[in-house]
């Protein structure tokens, strides 16, 4: 295990646990209301205009606030959360060359960071993230993805390579999947078609929770 400086980012405030992505910020305010406390608004820059965006996360963090043990997460947008005092932010390996990860973390934000390879765990240990994301774990067609998916075997010997760092399970992962993700010691996975394209919302919301309790 690596020891943490004075330098890691602020720790999370509770588990990860059942973590979907969800382009608006409605769907960050349904799924509070629904009982999840680990949400991450991810929103298509391509789709939005700047000022929609600037609107969806102060919204989402609005609602983050008011939910007590609520940690949303903003992906990439980093200024913006900055400026809207956000919990946390998600970013990419591609990130670390451009955003003020120093300034970050003087605010106090929690940080997410993706990884696909052994080289990128060994790199986002020397930033210190409050939690480390791992996948894809199977393939999706929700991102093109560079690396080919990172399967549950893979995923079981690189989880304590991400130590002391809780890790998260992204990528293709369906309710019925989970329990195997489950079983490879990761504290949270993350969804997003098994929210956001289910036929009840709410009822795979509760059920993904229940993985957790």
């Amino acid at each position: 295990m690596i020891a943490m400086t004075p330098d890691a980012f602020s720790p999370l405030t509770g588990r990860t646990g059942f973590y979907p992505v969800v382009p608006d910020a409605d769907g960050v305010q349904r799924l509070l209301d629904w009982g999840v406390r680990t949400v991450q608004l991810r929103i298509k820059a391509a789709d939005h205009a700047p000022a929609e965006i600037e609107r969806q996360i102060h919204a989402a963090v609005a609602a983050g606030r008011a939910v007590a043990g609520a940690q949303v997460f903003i992906n990439d947008h980093w200024q913006l959360a900055l400026a809207a005092g956000a919990y946390g932010v998600h970013l990419g390996q591609e990130d670390l060359d451009t955003a003020d990860i120093a300034g970050l973390r003087r605010a106090g934000l929690r940080l997410g960071l993706s990884t696909h390879t052994p080289a990128e765990l060994a790199r986002a240990h020397a930033v210190q993230p409050s939690y480390l994301a791992i996948g894809p774990v199977y393939p999706t067609t929700l991102k093109v993805m560079p690396y080919g998916p990172v399967g549950l075997e893979r995923l079981k010997l690189w989880v304590p390579q991400a130590a002391p760092y809780p890790v998260v399970a992204i990528g293709g992962i369906s309710l019925a999947l989970l329990p195997g993700v489950l079983a490879c010691g990761v504290d949270g996975v993350a969804v997003v078609s098994a929210v956001t394209q289910a036929a009840d919302p709410r009822q795979a919301a509760l059920a993904g929770l229940a993985f957790f309790s």
